[in-house]
């Protein structure tokens, strides 16, 4: 990530002051998921 791009989960949108993070790849991309968001990406949404 360049030093001035903001830091915040894909999923939900909050800041790294909020939370903690896990890099990922989603369509292609590198990403930030949030650790209360991982849960729903492991095992979906129900």
């Amino acid at each position: 990530m360049s030093a001035n791009e903001e830091v915040k989960c894909f999923i939900c949108g909050a800041s790294d002051n909020e939370r903690v993070y896990l890099p990922c790849i989603h369509s292609g991309e590198n990403k930030l998921v949030c650790v209360r968001c991982l849960p729903m990406l492991i095992h979906g949404v129900h």
